[in-house]
């Protein structure tokens, strides 16, 4: 059975099986120890019974007013442990974190235009696309479609204080901003 733990400084020295994957961001020490710091409640570990870790999440709450929330910075799993819900798990403890203690009106993420396979868990799990953000990871050239294969969705799912659900947009792959543009 594994475990939903804390993410402690030192999982740093444990992570490259998870990190060494080609859709995982990885960050400078600074930046985890900087979230770690800030927002530990928001940053998580599933960890096996042998201690190897599963996968991991780091968050953060930003924003201001209407547009308070929880902002996924990085979720991932490792490749061998893959399509257990560990995902969902992390997840689920990050906007339960992000409504309840934080009163966030939504939960964020920006996931890779062709990460199909992540586009439709996070649709799972009750997101939906508000915004394209174009080059948000850069710029490596125009892909399949004529479109930049670097643009990112930018999704978002309402928690319990979005009543009017004003972080839903029914038409949100058609709204495309520039990487300028977001915060």
């Amino acid at each position: 059975m594994s475990v939903l733990r804390p993410f402690k400084a030192s999982d740093m020295f444990k992570f490259n099986n998870v990190n060494l994957d080609i859709w995982t961001e990885t960050y400078n020490i600074g930046f985890y120890l900087h979230y770690l710091s800030r927002w530990p409640d928001l940053c998580c570990v599933q960890e096996a019974p042998s201690g190897r870790m599963m996968g991991y999440v780091i968050g953060k709450a930003e924003g201001q007013a209407a547009e308070w929330h929880g902002h996924v910075t990085a979720i991932t799993v490792a490749p061998e442990y893959r399509r257990l819900s560990l995902a969902r798990k992390m997840m689920s403890l990050l906007e339960l974190v992000s409504d309840e203690t934080y009163r966030g009106y939504f939960v964020d993420l920006y996931v890779r235009c062709n990460n199909l396979i992540a586009i439709e868990m996070y649709e799972g799990m009750g997101y939906s696309v508000y915004r394209r953000v174009r080059e948000y990871y850069g710029n490596l050239g125009v892909g399949k479609g004529g479109r930049d294969e670097e643009d990112a969705f930018d999704m978002r799912k309402p928690l319990s204080r979005d009543s009017a659900r004003r972080s839903v947009r029914s038409n949100g792959r058609d709204i495309i901003v520039s990487a300028h543009d977001v915060s």
